[in-house]
Formats: structure tokens, sequence, C-alpha cells
């Protein structure tokens, strides 16, 4: 690491002009949550693996910033070389620089890794000091990773209208339209799901996301797909041919938008059809989403931008009936994983270390296996669960790296085990499992948090709590126009009671076979994009409580946005309601019921009936048996 922070400062001294500090964000080209391996500068510099973060490395200084998910992971992975700043207690990046750097200093960055939006933020603050925000020659961090990863040719797959739900050429002219809306001549699609999403079409460029290295630009009159052409089987490009979608070489993007900005981007098609290429409204604007990489915006004469947020983004977190339909039944295959998961789980943990199971509570006699001959690790339990996962139909791999920590690691709120150094399952310790996976016909995200031994008073408090929350969210009625941020209070409510929280957002859209963290919607405290709730959006609600040293748990189900009736409806507004479409059981070992009340103790028996009859196809004799006994209705 301290071979690489000097590289970088080296580089960073013989750049014209010399920087006084470079950033090294998160993101690709595209601003994707999760990167491809070549994509990971960020944790190559810093050594910090989580999603979010940003490293910030000056002439004597290195600084990460990172959210309240990562706090615990970033102290671990961090060297002392650098110093950890964290997001919402410590100053913002651009905050720290503006105050911290000298005037007239030189602020390093690859312009395809900052969006517009952030880019013209840090502009601004930073002229107040006459500090610059400069354009890296080229990414300096590639520059100094001599074993970066190649970039993967992986093949470009159709996405068919039995999982889409909707044509190419619907989606088109939908799009078509909201750009004769706006009085937009066209629009440049950066983020890969939106691209993937318009064109149904789906690849494996990125871990865990079936998305497709590429951009796309669409006009009132031409469409364009921009990709390394070598990832497209004949097949696909006849599919892209009869759909009038141009295809083009992944690198021509940044000539194009140059030719959309003086209105000389024409398709073959055009051309041929006018035999001269008849140019657009010079008046009409380019729409471009505040994500769009920086590198592509400031080629745009910004006077000529419409820069709000693409038309794309709702229409994907709006489910049509086919992907509401595919939604369903890939959680209800999904549940059955997790089910055979927990029992054969159970199974383990008593035959190899003694521990009393899923059922019974009881310290365990021998926390190790005396022969030692087998152990249970985090990594190798979540390989089981993959296992269970891929005998399922349409499987197509995980969603994101399965979270599977036991005790302290718990805490960790998106720890990912590593085989070397991940921890033994311990059966007088809480376990808790975030995972979920990809099918053709919809994505997953379940928690769920056990105890195989005997928990302790203060354990159950806390999972009860969180629980409550979880059903408060989960079992709300709102009227539309209301947003995620005003229901996240429902999820924490129990836990304040107590003095207690939690550092994350409490829900979060999903895919249909896309990405597993999908907006434009969120539950969370942070008021961020306040987009209002609507019926066929999909979300999570999992609300969690973390104690830092000793144990973690967090409990999630997606849900269904739907409408409600209700005996009234205030201002003719029309009102809203969740419908769960995960399927595992809660612990009930792990529930007080004497904090329940009568109507939560009457759902939690009605949810977990329901997953009695709906997962029993799934499952053979044993499971069935297993989960039969882990629905019993509970009671006061």
């Amino acid at each position: 690491m301290a071979d690489t922070l000097s590289a970088l400062r080296s580089l960073m001294s013989s750049h014209s002009p010399p920087l006084d500090a470079l950033v090294v964000p998160s993101e690709d080209y595209h601003q994707s949550e999760y990167v491809s391996a070549r994509d990971m500068r960020r944790a190559f510099v810093s050594g910090f693996t989580g999603s979010a973060g940003l490293a910030l490395v000056t002439k004597n200084e290195a600084l990460l910033w990172t959210d309240g998910r990562y706090f615990l992971q970033a102290e671990h992975q961090l060297s002392d070389q650098w110093r950890l700043m964290r997001m919402g207690e410590d100053p913002a990046v651009d905050s720290w620089i503006s105050i911290s750097l000298p005037q007239d200093s030189a602020i390093g960055i690859d312009f395809w890794c900052i969006s517009a939006e952030t880019a013209q933020r840090w502009k601004n603050l930073f002229a107040k000091k006459q500090q610059k925000l400069v354009p890296t020659t080229r990414n300096l961090v590639d520059e100094v990773w001599k074993d970066q990863p190649q970039a993967e040719i992986n093949p470009v797959h159709v996405h068919p209208l039995k999982f889409s739900g909707c044509s190419v050429s619907d989606k088109l002219k939908d799009l078509r339209d909201n750009l004769k809306k706006e009085n937009a001549r066209g629009i440049i699609i950066t983020t890969l799901d939106e691209v993937v999403w318009l064109y149904n079409v789906r690849g494996s460029d990125v871990s865990y996301s079936p998305v497709v290295h590429a951009f796309a630009v669409v006009t009132t009159k031409s469409a364009f797909f921009y990709v390394d052409e070598r990832k497209l089987s004949p097949e696909v490009k006849s599919y892209m041919e009869e759909n009038n979608i141009t295809v083009k070489d992944y690198t021509t993007v940044s000539s194009d938008v140059a030719l959309l900005a003086s209105n000389q981007l024409m398709s073959a098609n055009e051309t041929q059809s006018n035999g001269a290429h008849e140019a657009e409204d010079d008046s009409r604007k380019i729409w471009v989403d505040p994500r769009c990489c920086y590198s592509l915006y400031a080629k745009l004469n910004p006077e000529q931008v419409l820069l709000q947020q693409s038309p794309l983004a709702l229409p994907k977190s709006l489910k049509n009936p086919v992907e509401m339909e595919g939604l369903k039944n890939a959680h209800i295959r999904d549940g059955a994983a997790v089910v055979q998961y927990f029992a054969w789980m159970d199974k383990q943990m008593q035959e190899i270390y003694g521990a009393s199971g899923y059922f019974k509570e009881a310290e365990s006699q021998n926390a190790k296996n005396p022969s030692g001959d087998v152990k249970l690790t985090e990594v190798s339990v979540s390989d089981k669960l993959e296992e269970f996962r891929a005998a399922k139909e349409h499987f197509r791999g995980l969603s994101f790296p399965t979270i599977s920590s036991v005790g302290p690691n718990g805490a960790i709120i998106h720890y990912q085990p590593e085989a070397k150094t991940c921890a033994e399952l311990d059966p007088n310790s809480m376990y808790l499992c975030d995972s979920g996976a990809q099918y053709l016909d919809g994505t997953t995200d379940i928690t769920r948090t056990v105890h195989f031994g005997k928990p302790t008073e203060h354990e159950k408090r806390c999972y009860t709590a969180v629980l409550k929350g979880h059903f408060a969210l989960g079992n709300a009625r709102f009227p539309n126009g209301t947003t995620g941020h005003s229901l996240d209070v429902l999820a924490r409510v129990p836990l304040w009671s107590y003095g207690l929280d939690y550092r994350h957002g409490t829900g979060h859209g999903i895919g249909a076979y896309l990405n597993v963290h999908e907006g434009p919607h969120s539950i969370s405290f942070r008021p961020g994009l306040s987009v209002p709730l609507q019926a066929s959006m999909t979300v999570t609600d999992e609300p969690g409580y973390y104690e830092d040293g000793k144990f973690g748990i967090r409990l999630e189900n997606v849900l269904i946005i739907k409408e409600a009736t209700t005996q009234f409806n205030f201002a003719n507004k029309g009102y809203l309601e969740f419908e769960h479409i995960t399927w595992a059981p809660y612990q009930t070992k792990l529930i007080d019921v004497s904090l329940l009340l009568p109507e939560e103790i009457n759902w939690v028996n009605s949810y977990h009936a329901k997953c009695r009859d709906i997962l029993a196809p799934y499952l053979n004799e044993s499971d069935k048996a297993w989960l039969n006994q882990a629905t019993e209705p509970i009671s006061a």
C-alpha cells in the first residue's frame, strides 16, 4: 500500500498541471454501485473493499470516506497510512478539500468516474478558493496498478418477452414520447441497468448484476448501442437490427456524443432513407441524467442540456404484470432454498457442535467438534446456500456477495467473509445471513438472523424490537404521494424506545432480473431524492440492530406496493399498502412474545401459515417437517 501511494504521488507531481490531491471514487464509467474487477480502483488503492466509499490522496495524507454500513469494516481493512472519514459525522469530501487544501489547489479526478451533478457541485464550491477540479490525462490508478484485471468479454443475451413483459419497440416509443414532451431531441443513457432494461438484453460484465458494459443514445429517429461487438452473437446482432438499434463500438460513444451536440449524429438507416441527414431542430435539448459521467456531459453545451432524472428510472421501477409474476415466483423458489439451508444447518450444528438447535434453548456443551475433522465456517455454509439456490429453476447466480456472519462479524453491516480469514460458526452466538439470487424471472434479497444455542434475554429483546419495526413498516397503509423517507420512522420506533438504532436505510427497490439495489425510490432516514412510492414498485423492509464486537440482527423481506382498500379516502388521494413476497420463517425462539401486541402475534402466525402452504410443494418430506415445526403458532 505504501508503494502504491508513493507511486500515485509521483504521478500527481509530474502531472500537468501538478496535482495537490487525487480523488479515487468507487464508481466506474457508468456510476455503478457494484463494479467489475478491473474497475475496483478505490479498493486497490486503499485496501477497503466495501461497495461504497471514496479515497482522497494528497501530498501527505490518505483519507477514505464511507457510510455507516462500513465503519467497522473500514477500521479493520485500512492500514495506519489511511484516515477513516465517517459520512454523516465528518465533513464531506468536497467540504474537507475546500477547507483543508490551500488556495489554487488542483484536485485531479478521472472525469469518466464522476457524475455531472457531483462535478458541477464540486467545481462551484472549489471556485470560492480558486481551487480547480482537473481531469487527469489518464486514470492514474491504472498507471500504477500493474496486475489490473483485463476487461472481460462476456456474451450478451436477449431477455425474452416472456420475462421482460414489454417489447423494445414499446419501450422506445414511450421513451420518445417523453423526449417530445420535454422538447428534447435525444438522450444519453449511461447507467448499465437502464441500458439493458431498455433494449431487453442481459449480460455478466459485473459480478452479481446481469448487466453489460454499454452506453445508449436514443434520438427521436434513431437508437444506438455502444458495446464491445465481440460480446454479440450473430443472433443478438440480428435482434438489434430487427429493432432498428445501431450497434457501435463502446469507445465511439465519446465522439458520437460530440456529434449529437452538433446535431450531426445519424444512423445508417437515416442516411439511406433520407439520402442526406435531415437535421433535428437545434433548439431542442439533449436529455442527460445527473448521474451521467462528466466526461460525456462536458462535450455538450450546458444551455442545450436538460439535466434531470432519466425518464427510464421510474418505468423500470414500476413492474409490469409479467415482471410482477416473475418476481413472486422467483421469491417462492428462493424461499424454499433458504428453508432447505436452515434445516440443513440446524442438523449440522447439532451433529458437529452439540448445539441445542434451531428450536431448543440450551448452551452448547462442546462448542468445537472434538475431532476437528469437520467444521462449519461462514464461507462453507454460504457456499451450501448457493448450492441450494443453484438447483432452482432459472438460477443465474447470486445477486450480491452473501453476508454470512457469526457473532461480532454480524455487527459489520455489510460484512463479506473470505475463506482464509472467516470465522467458524459458534452455536452460542447469533448468525446473520443476508443473501439473494438472480433468476431469469426475478431478483431476490432476504435476511434472517438465527441462534442455534441459548440466546440471552438482551438478544431476544433486540431481535423482537427489530421484528416489531419490520412488522410496523411492512403492514403500513399510506396515501398516494408518500415518500419512503416519511415511512422510515415506522421501522425505528420500537428500537428507539430502548435507545437503539441502526446506521443504514430501511429499504431499497429491487430489479426484475436486474440490480439488487434499484431506485429511484427508497425507504431511508436520508431525505435524498424524495420519490413518492407508487403501486407496482418493489421495496425491501430491512430494519436491524448491531452491537459492536458482539452481534448483529437484521430481518428483510421484499415487498410489492399495491393499492389498498380503505374505509375512507381522505381528499380522494387513494391509499397504498405492501404485499410481502418473501417466504421464510422468523425464528420464534428469538422472539420475546411478551413484547408483542396481539395483532403482531396474529401477523407472525398468519405469515408462517402462508410460508407452510406456499413452500411445501418445493420441499422434500424432511424439510417440510422442519418448516412445519419452524412455523408452529406462537401465543402470548
